[in-house]
């Protein structure tokens, strides 16, 4: 890919936090989430890209989506043709209540770049490089959490693992607190989570969760770039919600669509397969202050946005603020972002 498509892609999640801004503290996620999706999608038809959605948020939840299989781009001759991966809001319910940690965000990379799967759930094990070699999904966390303890060369009491504050991680976190670790349930925001793993600057040690697939392959490709190490495996909804016929069903297709894709429920994915190769461009903008990054600040006509930029092929981590007067906007995104 192009090197001048990062700042292309930067522009696309700063314009999908700004529609998602304008919903904040508004009590409605799929109004937010529905203005970001549109944002995002009229952005990416502005590049020069030929361009498919292959992973995207909101069949779970039945939300607004850039829909699997979706055509983005200009597509003109000589376009990079690229697979793309995106949650235009990461945090649809932190956004709705004005909670912290929200993003837009997404990952690009070249054609087969991305595992292609099911809007489904997913176990994930993320670490950073110091601790690359130290995780294992075939192994209880507690034993993931005593190999990775060894290789950072830290007491339990000195090790921080991320996770989602979700009923079915209550006795996960019940485990490591009886370890001494120290634990940190974020609401919602796991790509967030992952990525801080590997942030220089970060006290994150590890991040594990039962969370979404699309956020998983997204922050596949920021670990990956980043010189981090993460282990997946994807999870029919009955075996996270319940046994009851409804989530059967609801299983019983993701089983079938999983198949349909060659691939397994349940099995481990390692980070080889969730992001193949390291061409890969994440980028993600801040709509609410979170621990990786600034919320947008407006002031009048003038917005402030902060935007984590990583591009694999040269390792470069990139924080950009930028202030946009809202009125110089394109005519169709006016009605979006304003």
């Amino acid at each position: 890919m192009k090197r001048t498509l990062a700042i292309e892609f930067s522009r696309v999640v700063e314009a999908a936090a700004l529609a998602g801004y304008k919903w904040l503290g508004r009590g409605d996620k799929n109004i937010a989430d529905g203005a970001a999706v549109e944002a995002m999608r009229v952005m990416l038809n502005k590049i020069d890209i030929d361009g498919e959605i292959v992973i995207g948020e909101g069949e779970i939840d039945e939300a607004p989506m850039l829909y699997i299989g979706e055509k983005v781009g200009t597509k003109i001759a000589g376009a990079d043709a690229v697979d793309i991966a995106v949650d235009p809001i990461e945090g649809t319910r932190m956004t709705a209540m004005g909670q912290s940690n929200a993003v837009a965000v997404l990952a690009v990379g070249e054609k087969g770049a991305f595992l292609k799967a099911p809007d489904m759930y997913m176990e994930k094990l993320v670490v950073g490089p110091d601790a690359k070699n130290a995780i294992d999904l075939n192994l209880s966390l507690e034993d993931n959490v005593r190999n990775v303890a060894k290789a950072l060369n830290k007491d339990m009491s000195e090790l921080t693992v991320v996770t989602l504050a979700k009923p079915r991680h209550g006795d996960k976190i019940k485990a490591l607190h009886a370890m001494g670790v120290r634990v940190f349930a974020l609401p919602d925001g796991d790509v967030a989570a992952s990525i801080l793993c590997c942030m220089p600057e970060s006290e994150v040690d590890m991040m594990y969760c039962v969370g979404g697939a699309p956020e998983g392959v997204i922050s596949a490709a920021a670990i990956r770039a980043m010189d981090g190490n993460m282990q997946a495996r994807l999870l029919a909804r009955h075996d996270v919600k319940g046994d009851t016929p409804e989530n059967r069903a609801a299983g019983e297709i993701e089983i079938a669509r999983c198949e349909a894709l060659s691939l397994v429920v349940g099995e481990i994915l390692p980070l080889d397969r969730l992001a193949k190769n390291d061409n890969v461009i994440f980028a993600a903008t801040g709509i609410t202050k979170g621990d990786l990054l600034e919320g947008v600040q407006r002031k009048g006509n003038q917005v402030t946005t902060e935007t984590l930029v990583i591009r694999g092929k040269s390792g470069t981590i990139r924080r950009i603020q930028s202030t946009h007067m809202l009125n110089r906007f394109d005519t169709d995104l006016q009605s979006i972002i304003c």
